[in-house]
């Protein structure tokens, strides 16, 4: 009955956005329903406000004249990053227009520095060295492949000189944490998130690497925090 319901979500959305999440991030009732904090929280096993506190506690310590926000969250990360007091120009893109709505009606009038643009995370109408920070809310892994690399690859090059890269995510999946071994878990989580076995396989911080190597800006050095036993990381970089 659902087979190309996903077709009516397209609306300039990427192919794989509407097919596999129109569900949550495309449907109207689907934005109101997972844009709630218990929700979140829920689905990232109760470690929610554990790894926005990381990702504000590493934010707050950096230099963000201008930051820029690789598409929205549900959530408060972007109410928490445009209030932080070292913000000075505030970016959020999306490529989907409803999630930008959301986000707006959180923001509100209270942040005049924030600026929202309707952007694919895949082609970004930026200038080289326009950012000194970006910031990727768990969105990599609901990437497909090659998708992950433009998007990784426009950061990078939006990124100035001793620019950071702050991205909170799945850890590594080497079967070392409870999760990664349970069957039927596994299996669900397959069919919601049908990237996220591969980003899992994947070596990100040697992926930056080899980008930032191409477009001659080595990735001089990073750090990690690993959370709920490594199920999830916070992971800063610099350029």
């Amino acid at each position: 009955m659902l087979f190309g319901y996903w077709r009516r979500y397209l609306k300039g959305a990427p192919e794989y956005l509407a097919r596999h999440y129109w569900w949550t991030y495309l449907s109207p009732s689907g934005v109101w329903f997972f844009d709630h904090d218990c929700v979140i929280n829920l689905i990232l096993f109760g470690k929610y406000r554990v790894i926005l506190n990381e990702v504000s506690r590493r934010y707050s310590t950096m230099t963000c004249d201008r930051t820029l926000q690789l598409t929205c969250a549900y959530g408060a990360l972007s109410p928490t990053l445009a209030q932080s007091s070292n913000t000075r120009e505030f970016h959020v893109i999306d490529v989907a227009s409803i999630q930008l709505e959301a986000t707006r009606s959180k923001l509100k009038a209270n942040f005049p520095k924030v600026n929202m643009v309707r952007m694919n995370v895949e082609s970004l109408a930026y200038s080289n060295d326009s950012f000194d920070c970006i910031v990727i809310f768990f969105l990599l892994h609901e990437l497909p492949a090659q998708a992950r690399e433009r998007a990784l690859s426009e950061a990078i090059r939006l990124l100035k000189p001793k620019g950071q890269l702050l991205i909170a995510e799945y850890g590594e999946n080497l079967s070392v944490h409870w999760l990664h071994r349970f069957t039927p878990w596994c299996w669900i989580l397959g069919k919601l998130e049908p990237f996220l076995h591969d980003f899992w396989h994947s070596n990100l911080t040697q992926q930056l690497a080899q980008i930032a190597v191409q477009q001659n800006k080595p990735l001089c050095s990073h750090s990690e925090t690993s959370l709920f036993n490594g199920f999830y990381r916070v992971i800063e970089y610099r350029v």
